[in-house]
């Protein structure tokens, strides 16, 4: 069941950096922001994941906590924290869980060849478990500030 706008969003779980346990319930009254991306160490999931790190303590000091997700394995996420330094957790979704629960797994060409990846999308989760805003196929330009300013309209 894929979550509705305006609804509460299903029971979910991931596996994150750090040992951390993701599930809404974990975050009840904080906003949850949820940006899944394609793959770890590319040039637009770098500048996405930066450009969240520049305006973290933004997002906390709205009371929000921020999660990216992506199919790498853990030791890739771990690489990518330790080397861009990231305040947040990222989940490692290596069975798509996440990523077909939300519906970011879609056909894209690459290279010309039809390849299955993350469509580059946004989730915002209000403190009542309620999802809120969704942005999909983003591009990296701009867009944090767009869901910066969209938690802070929210709380």
């Amino acid at each position: 069941m894929t979550p509705s706008l305006n609804k509460s969003i299903p029971d979910l779980e991931g596996q994150a950096t750090g040992g951390v346990t993701f599930t809404p319930a974990a975050y009840a009254g904080k906003t949850i922001v949820l940006f899944f991306y394609p793959k770890d160490n590319t040039p637009g999931c770098t500048t996405e994941a930066t450009q969240f790190r520049e305006q973290h303590k933004h997002f906390v000091k709205a009371n929000a906590v921020v999660f990216g997700v992506s199919r790498d394995n853990m030791a890739s996420h771990e690489a990518f924290k330790a080397k861009l330094d990231l305040p947040f957790e990222l989940i490692a979704d290596t069975e798509e869980k996440l990523c077909h629960l939300f519906g970011v797994v879609k056909n894209k060409i690459m290279y010309g060849k039809k390849v299955k990846g993350i469509e580059r999308s946004t989730f915002l989760i209000g403190p009542d478990g309620v999802l809120r805003q969704e942005w999909r196929g983003i591009k990296v330009a701009g867009h944090v500030e767009e869901v910066l300013k969209a938690v802070k309209a929210l709380n």
